[in-house]
Formats: structure tokens, C-alpha cells, sequence
């Protein structure tokens, strides 16, 4: 039986340049696996598998929506300090029309769209 997931893959041109700019930007911790890179938030068991180029990603590249969310204990400050280290935002902070308070989607340096 599936229990949970566990990590999810986000194409990248190179890992590890794609991992000093988690680490940088969104204070991610990073783990080298091998020949992968994982980054994930402190104090998260869930991480991105940062997957750089190869063969098998066919067509796909960097780039677009992921539909990963991340949740923020304020999204203002977070919105904030985000922004003050440059990061960038395709939706600015704002209210939700469909309720349930703010949102905001940003980019990572390959065009990589994340929900907060």
C-alpha cells in the first residue's frame, strides 16, 4: 500500500548550480545523493530531487508550473524576505478569489512555478 510521498522531481539544467540557489534564496538545506542533488526546506521529510539534464526527460525541459505548494507560517514576511533576495514572482502576493486567503506562485532560475 502507497503511505506518503516522499519527493518529487524538478528538471533543471544543473543541479548544482539549481542547489545554491535553494539553499540562497529559500534558505533550503541541500543533500548531494550520489549523482542527484535534494534540497527541501529545514525540518521537512518531503525533497526535491533536483533531475538535470539527460536523456530520458525526452521533449521536457526546465520550466512551467510544478503544482508543488509550499506552506508558510506568514506569507507576508515570507512573500517579503523572498522578494528582498530577489526571487521571482509570475503571481505577486495576493487574495484568492476562490477564498482561503493569499497566494503567490514564484520562480526558480530555470522558470520552475511554485504555489505559496
Amino acid at each position: 500500500m502507497l503511505k506518503r510521498v516522499v519527493s518529487a522531481a524538478v528538471l533543471v539544467w544543473d543541479a548544482k548550480k539549481a542547489a545554491e540557489w535553494y539553499r540562497d534564496k529559500l534558505g533550503f538545506e541541500v543533500s548531494e545523493q550520489g549523482h542527484w542533488v535534494e534540497v527541501k526546506p529545514p525540518g521537512s521529510t518531503f525533497v526535491l530531487h533536483l533531475c538535470a539534464n539527460c536523456p530520458e526527460w525526452g521533449d521536457d525541459k526546465p520550466g512551467g508550473h510544478t503544482g508543488i505548494l509550499f506552506e508558510t507560517d506568514d506569507k507576508e514576511e515570507t512573500y517579503h524576505e523572498l522578494k528582498s533576495k530577489g526571487v521571482v514572482f509570475d503571481v505577486e502576493l495576493t487574495e484568492a478569489p476562490w477564498g482561503g486567503g493569499k497566494y503567490a506562485i514564484f520562480k526558480d532560475l530555470y522558470g520552475n512555478m511554485f504555489w505559496m
